[in-house]
């Protein structure tokens, strides 16, 4: 059975690892090796991750016995709105269609459900196959966007967006 748990700064690690072996699968095709290599970097090094736990992110930890299979990593982005963002979330290729995508976005939901919260919203790939995971979960595509995240490379996205 698959169960959750939050993670803490001793889980940075498991986060890094599952991240690196995400990307390769999810990415490669959309973005080149060069870009997952920069922005793992960038956004998955120990410091980052342990600066986002430090500033109040929750990351949950989906896991089986002592397999961990995947994570999502949200916060708050406006107090007044009560608007959350969904940072990440990732499964491990060879636990995809064991429903750890859905446990892990179902238990966000219920998370910020429970706090006040009136929406998520998370930035995904025009190009990933992850936004019909989304769309099918209920959210709606809210803008478009191009971020220039340097070295000259861009994250070309959707933001989407959940209603509570």
């Amino acid at each position: 059975m698959i169960t959750l748990r939050k993670a803490k700064e001793q889980d940075i690690e498991i986060i890094r690892d599952i991240a690196a072996a995400t990307w390769p699968s999810t990415y490669l095709d959309i973005i080149g090796q060069a870009q997952i290599d920069y922005m793992l970097e960038k956004m998955y090094n120990q410091g980052e991750l342990l600066k986002q736990l430090m500033e109040g992110h929750i990351f949950l930890i989906a896991e089986e016995n002592e397999n961990q299979y995947g994570f999502a990593g949200y916060s708050i982005i406006d107090h007044e709105a009560r608007i959350y963002k969904l940072h990440k979330l990732y499964v491990l290729p060879s636990a995809h269609g064991k429903g750890v995508g859905k446990i892990l976005i179902n238990e966000v939901f219920n998370q910020i459900k429970d706090i006040g919260g009136t929406a998520l919203q998370l930035n995904v790939n025009k190009h990933n196959k992850a936004k019909d995971f989304y769309l099918k979960g209920g959210f709606t595509i809210k803008e478009s966007v191009k971020l220039d995240i340097g070295e000259g490379y861009f994250m070309d996205d959707y933001v989407m967006e959940y209603k509570f």
